[in-house]
């Protein structure tokens, strides 16, 4: 048995350790350059929270214009922009960064903040005034891909797609070691069964709400989303999976976030 004190060192130890073996360093122009590709993967996941009008269009431009592009230069991508289309709080952008290291991310701004042509594009974002500001607020989550899924693994851009982004929430963090054991033992393989698209699944280190997962799928349509769903609750690795003891013992996730997103024009993913 996993006592919850004993967990929540597991999860220290893990991000310390990230922290220590992640390998970033500033070229003079203050360029991040990343050390060859870990085994998993780590995802910042912005939440931008808008007014209607003149706020959305500030934002998407700035990710088109300023953001992306610096990222690019970074070599940092593919990056993800997408908006919220059914959910609570719109209008409402998502942020999608990958990258090696935890350091790398956390840092990000940082790095931003030392490219010249990056805060001319941006000026008109990051300098905007009080009395019009270019966001209400700005919320971001730190992840870390899980060991049975360590890759970002984006869909065909060229097709029309939307994209369902779940987050679940745990009493403990015991529930929440357990529910992301169930994914990387056999849940997973069910997605797969299904027919699922993932494009990542994250065990969040950082942000709001802990202890939690987030994970996004992505569909051609709502259509074929509805169908993937009733193939994955149909099965029945799922029906055992999800009332063996291990995990069924008590309620290990007490709250399901469920958004629709649409891509931005300016996204990679």
């Amino acid at each position: 048995m996993v006592h919850s004190s004993e967990v929540i060192i597991q999860r220290r130890q893990f991000l310390a350790a990230s922290l220590a073996t992640s390998a970033l360093t500033l070229t003079r122009k203050g360029r991040a350059q990343a050390a060859p590709a870990a085994s998993r993967e780590f995802y910042l996941l912005r939440r931008y929270e808008l007014q209607s009008g003149p706020q959305t269009k500030l934002t998407e431009s700035y990710f088109a214009t300023a953001l992306i592009p610096a990222l690019m230069r970074m070599k940092v991508g593919p990056v993800g922009a997408f908006q919220l289309t059914i959910g609570p709080e719109t209008p409402t952008f998502y942020l999608l960064v990958p990258g090696n290291s935890v350091e790398s991310l956390a840092t990000l701004d940082l790095h931003l903040a030392q490219d010249e042509q990056f805060l001319k594009d941006a000026d008109p974002f990051w300098a905007a005034p009080a009395t019009a500001p270019s966001f209400l607020r700005v919320e971001s989550t730190l992840l870390a891909a899980f060991e049975g899924w360590p890759k970002l693994t984006p869909p065909a851009t060229a097709a029309k797609r939307i994209f369902q982004l779940r987050t679940y929430e745990s009493p403990s963090d015991r529930d929440h070691v357990r529910k992301v054991e169930m994914f990387n033992q056999a849940e997973l393989d069910v997605f797969r069964n299904a027919g699922f698209h993932p494009v990542f699944y994250g065990d969040a280190l950082i942000g709001p709400r802990l202890p939690k997962l987030t994970y996004m799928l992505s569909f051609p349509s709502m259509e074929e989303l509805n169908a993937r769903w009733a193939v994955f609750g149909a099965d029945p690795n799922w029906k055992k999976l999800s009332s063996s003891p291990r995990y069924a013992f008590e309620e290990i996730v007490s709250s399901i976030t469920n958004l629709i997103l649409t891509p931005l024009t300016c996204s990679q993913i």
